[in-house]
């Protein structure tokens, strides 16, 4: 496959991708999704399943049994709504489907998981000094981790989606940067800033999503493997992480297993946002500051 031909038909994959996460709840419609990509129904399915190593509707089903587990773990749903809200018809089918893919089923997934996760915020809490989260307001949690509500405008982003990961996704960063029409855009206002889709208790490494981003101009076309999207505004929980990345998951496990759950708010998006307030290329890793955005309803 020649080189232009493959880009062209990445970018055909991933609008697919982001038109199928923003209408996971829509009934599925291959050949709607097909509209999205300008290619026959038949035509992308293989070219989907060539590229991505699953199908369309495989792709589909992963994503909202994921969604289901996230929720297992940070949401008081019962298993029956989970079954209904993930697509399926009985919570008979949804075990199964649920139990190939995790290999227990949900009940006992959410029982282990929690457990794991209690344990991991207690270590959390006895080594709390090893990164600091500072914001404003007391809703719950402990006492060292203060989280905002606060509301924010959108944002118009250039990106890359990276695959994979979240620590492998230092070539997709400089390929964004390195572009002749962002680099030109690029200035002290401008926010470099990460859209996390995937939680990696729940997802295994070799599909998590993220999409690496700079913020650009209404002036900005895409092209050349550079795509663009607007981030909605809205409410966001917000706090500031200092500290090496490798401590961020740590962080979210704190801020959904214990913040969320108090505050009376729930999860509104399907993504996280982390807006990097210092360059990792200049900047001790302790001394990095991170600012978590999480969307609310």
């Amino acid at each position: 496959m020649k080189e232009a031909t493959r880009a062209a038909y990445e970018e055909s994959i991933l609008r697919v991708q982001m038109h199928m996460q923003k209408t996971l709840d829509d009934p599925f419609d291959a050949n709607e999704i097909a509209s999205v990509a300008g290619f026959s129904r038949f035509h992308l399915s293989r070219l989907f399943s060539a590229m991505t190593g699953e199908s369309l509707l495989e792709y589909r089903r992963r994503l909202l049994l994921e969604r289901a587990a996230h929720s297992l773990l940070y949401k008081a749903r019962s298993v029956t709504e989970l079954a209904f809200e993930a697509g399926y018809e009985t919570p008979e089918t949804f075990t199964r489907a649920f139990s190939k893919l995790y290999g227990v089923p949900p009940g006992e997934y959410r029982r282990k998981l929690r457990e794991a996760m209690k344990h991991r915020l207690e270590m959390i809490q006895a080594r709390s000094r090893l990164f600091t989260l500072s914001l404003s307001i007391d809703e719950g949690g402990r006492k060292d981790m203060e989280v905002k509500i606060e509301k924010h405008d959108s944002l118009k982003v250039a990106f890359i989606r990276h695959i994979g990961p979240y620590d492998t996704s230092g070539e997709s960063w400089d390929k964004l940067c390195g572009a002749p029409e962002v680099a030109s855009r690029l200035g002290p206002n401008t926010l470099a800033l990460s859209l996390c889709y995937d939680d990696p208790d729940v997802t295994e490494p070799d599909k998590i999503r993220m999409d690496a981003c700079v913020t650009v101009d209404d002036g900005f076309v895409p092209g050349n493997g550079i795509e663009a999207q607007t981030i909605p505004g809205g409410e966001f929980a917000v706090v500031v992480y200092k500290g090496a990345y490798t401590g961020l998951h740590d962080a979210y496990r704190a801020i959904y297993g214990e913040w969320l759950p108090k505050s009376g708010r729930e999860f509104g998006g399907s993504y996280s946002m982390e807006i990097y307030r210092t360059d990792c290329n200049s900047t001790p890793p302790e001394e990095n500051i991170t600012e978590i955005r999480i969307p609310l309803l």
